[in-house]
């Protein structure tokens, strides 16, 4: 579906740009921007871990950092909101700075907030986060659905309005997710009800890519029900996390992708953002080179996962 703005200009929906920022970087990775004051590289670690202006500008160093390292080969991040929450005022003007960093950068940037509400507040962070007049200027959201359709609704108009997207909370990847997720009602999981409904909402607004803008986030953790949703959301974009560190490997995304090896991005945060302490890269480039540690493992992260995607056993779903 197109979007056609007051200026008159037409306007791609979500679907299609994710599509194109995967087609253009030739990946499907997606870089989570999960700044940690004691992870970070010891040349830009604040001396005290109190000192909130400080810990705001290495985290606005290192991300802006991470994103220059790998820009020529991801299309898209995923800032992780809390992690600059959690410094203040300042951390969240730092965050501003990020995206804009990523967004001059070329890349879509996906807000990791997990916002929802209802009525006006769910119209408010809708206005706030989504579209290039709003002051974030992100490119889609992660929204949580547990409120109901009705808190949904405002996302959706949001994207229609400003060809963006939101990713609402399907399968996610933690342990625990069961705990609701998981349940039946009805002789259906509630996992499988959301899909369902972002299946149908995807219905009347696909691009030329065959995608909306209504995307899902299922966890790599569960390989089973990734193919399972994959099958059940057809025109969903799916943003894929726990690749890496939570224990998901390339095998394990391969049935989030459609037949030709489209329709999903792969979140990776530590695996990446602090490779420099990873042994592989730790013994090639030292403490001091983490943008180049950085760099090779988006690289790496690139062939496990373009290997994976284009493998003829994922075509069977």
């Amino acid at each position: 579906m197109r979007i056609w703005r007051s200026r008159m200009t037409a306007v791609e929906n979500f679907g299609d740009r994710l599509d194109n920022a995967i087609q253009r970087s030739g990946s499907v990775v997606c870089v989570g921007l999960d700044p940690r004051v004691d992870s970070l590289p010891p040349s830009i670690r604040p001396q005290n871990a109190r000192d909130w202006l400080a810990i705001a500008a290495a985290y606005e160093t290192f991300c802006g950092g991470i994103i220059d390292a790998v820009a020529g080969h991801v299309g898209v991040v995923k800032p992780q909101a809390a992690f600059f929450e959690e410094i203040g005022a300042a951390g969240m003007v730092a965050m501003q700075n990020v995206i804009a960093h990523a967004k001059r950068a070329g890349m879509l940037v996906i807000l990791d907030g997990k916002r929802n509400d209802i009525g006006s507040t769910a119209q408010a962070y809708a206005r706030a986060y989504l579209g290039e007049d709003s002051p974030w200027n992100c490119d889609a959201l992660t929204v949580s659905p547990y409120l109901g359709q009705d808190s949904l609704d405002p996302f959706i108009e949001q994207c229609d309005q400003t060809a963006t997207g939101i990713f609402v909370l399907v399968k996610t990847s933690n342990p625990g997710g069961g705990f609701l997720q998981d349940q039946t009602t009805d002789g259906q999981t509630i996992y499988r009800r959301v899909a369902e409904r972002i299946a149908s909402e995807n219905t009347s607004r696909q691009g030329k890519s065959g995608y909306g803008p209504i995307g899902a986030v299922v966890g790599a953790t569960y390989p089973e029900q990734l193919k399972e949703l994959r099958a059940a959301m057809p025109n969903s974009p799916l943003l894929i996390p726990g690749f890496g560190a939570q224990g998901g490997a390339a095998g394990d995304v391969a049935m989030g992708f459609d037949a030709d090896g489209r329709g999903a991005v792969v979140n990776s945060s530590r695996h990446i953002l602090f490779a420099y302490q990873r042994e592989e890269y730790r013994e090639r480039f030292g403490p001091d080179a983490w943008q180049r540690a950085a760099e090779a493992a988006a690289i790496d992260m690139n062939h496990q996962l373009n290997a994976a995607r284009h493998r003829p056993a994922n075509h069977a779903l």
